[in-house]
């Protein structure tokens, strides 16, 4: 089921006046038959890898919590990560491996035939494999105590707001708000309600426009150089984040209609100052759970090794920074995509990380708006490779990128086509219309700003956005990006 389809609009004000209808005690219940049905829409049988999943991370969490020694805390933790991430890899990665082995024996002539398994991804997989992971890793570092409530904890791992594409929720976090009593708030569900608004907005006036312009282009790049080039990759860039940002405003919002907090995902990162801030402000759930589970641990067992460990401590540190993010980025690249694209995309932007924290001083030096433009570059530069449909395809753009940049983009891109003159004008000109909310927000909170004005004006901008989505939106059902991860 898709947020911005008829099936969810009729869905979801269902399950809400349900919901506060029930008591405390049955709502959990609703959720949990809700949450599956949402999912179950997609493909009803792939609901089994998510009770699989949630069975083995309940009784793995209650056994890792009962332990009286070390060694059957890590039987149990590596049971969980056994089971979660062996689903993962036979889902999403086994094909992936199982032909890069073929084309790495192919170099020493040694013949071999890669195995397939032509099985669908299931939608979301990554996500809360991801949000169980942490429950179970939490547990056996004594940071959390383990669900008793076996439906509850399956809400948890199935909540439908963000079970297919995040924010990807910590237990310490989600967990408790179940157990709390959520009344019916005007003022909350109103707030809710411009935020799924927003997430609308995000998805289908300027994703989903701007795909008309990237797909035109990236699906057929060799017709295309220069201008036309760099156009379709800002665009994409405005897309996936539409897009996603969507997506996540989109979750948040409905969430907390019904009461629910969930953490902020996206912090307008195309403002970022440096590469670093940029992963810290795109992607959040993901970019800090990377960071509590890879890259931390990585660094301090990398800061033991015999080889650096005597060394001086400002080298110790820089290794063992460097070499970590340059591992966990290439993870996370690989967590978008069993392609060779998405481990360089990965390992591109740790390099950038890593050159970033050995030139601090002399970056920081720059003006802040240059911060910024050299920044947005670096992540147009690794959108390329995320975007393109092949290692190849990237290195045509890259290489054509700055080629043939003389002539009209207008003519270029649409080839002299009426409708798609006026569909980049309209997309070039709500993405502008994006960044200018962007801008207010980086100074001010537009929720509260908006709602001290009056009733006239809040409606009116209200209506506006509505209108806006109506007249200018793209209601063809186009997927998530971020389902296919």
């Amino acid at each position: 089921m898709l947020f911005h389809s008829l099936h969810f609009l009729i869905f979801f004000p269902v399950v809400i006046l349900i919901y506060f209808s029930l008591p405390q005690k049955y709502r959990w219940v609703l959720l949990l038959i809700a949450s599956y049905y949402f999912y179950m829409s997609w493909k009803a049988e792939y609901v089994i890898l998510i009770m699989l999943s949630t069975i083995t991370d309940y009784i793995a969490g209650l056994q890792i919590y009962k332990a009286k020694n070390l060694s059957r805390k890590k039987l149990f933790l590596g049971l969980s990560l056994l089971i979660n991430l062996g689903l993962l890899f036979i889902f999403k990665y086994f094909n992936f491996f199982s032909q890069a082995t073929a084309d790495f024996l192919k170099l020493f002539s040694i013949p071999f035939s890669p195995m397939t398994l032509k099985v669908l991804l299931p939608v979301g997989i990554s996500f809360y494999t991801f949000q169980t992971l942490s429950y179970t890793i939490d547990i056996y570092r004594g940071k959390i105590k383990p669900e008793k409530h076996l439906g509850v904890f399956a809400v948890y791992v199935s909540f439908f707001p963000q079970l297919v594409a995040g924010p990807i929720e910590r237990a310490k976090n989600l967990l408790p708000q179940f157990f709390k009593k959520h009344h019916f708030e005007y003022k909350r569900v109103t707030i809710g309600l411009k935020i799924m608004l927003w997430g609308f907005f995000l998805k289908l006036v300027v994703a989903d426009r701007a795909a008309i312009v990237v797909n035109q282009v990236y699906n057929n790049v060799f017709e295309y150089t220069g201008a036309s080039l760099i156009l379709a990759t800002v665009f994409f860039a405005a897309q996936v984040y539409g897009d996603f940002a969507g997506y996540s405003f989109i979750a948040i919002g409905a969430a907390k209609v019904m009461g629910f907090r969930l953490m902020e995902n996206f912090r307008r990162p195309y403002f970022s100052q440096s590469i670093a801030e940029f992963w810290r402000r795109w992607h959040i759930s993901l970019s800090t759970w990377f960071q509590d589970y890879v890259f931390t641990p990585l660094y301090f067992k990398i800061s033991k090794l015999k080889i650096i460990k005597n060394t001086k401590p400002k080298i110790k540190h820089t290794f063992s920074f460097c070499v970590s993010i340059l591992i966990g980025l290439g993870l996370l690249g690989l967590w978008h995509g069993a392609a060779w694209k998405f481990i360089f995309f990965g390992i591109y932007n740790g390099l950038l990380i890593s050159l970033y924290h050995l030139m601090q001083q002399q970056w920081n030096k720059l003006n802040r708006y240059l911060q910024i433009g050299f920044t947005f570059c670096f992540v147009i530069f690794g959108l390329i490779l995320f975007r393109a449909n092949s290692l190849s395809e990237s290195l045509y753009i890259l290489t054509n990128l700055f080629s043939n940049i003389s002539g009209s983009i207008f003519n270029i891109i649409t080839g002299y086509s009426r409708i798609n003159r006026i569909s980049l004008f309209i997309s070039f000109t709500t993405i502008l219309f994006m960044i200018s909310i962007h801008v207010l927000q980086e100074n001010i909170n537009i929720l509260q700003f908006i709602s001290k004005r009056s009733i006239w004006l809040r409606w009116s901008i209200y209506f506006f956005v509505i209108f806006l989505i109506v007249i200018f939106g793209v209601f063809n059902q186009t997927p998530f990006i971020y389902f296919q991860f």
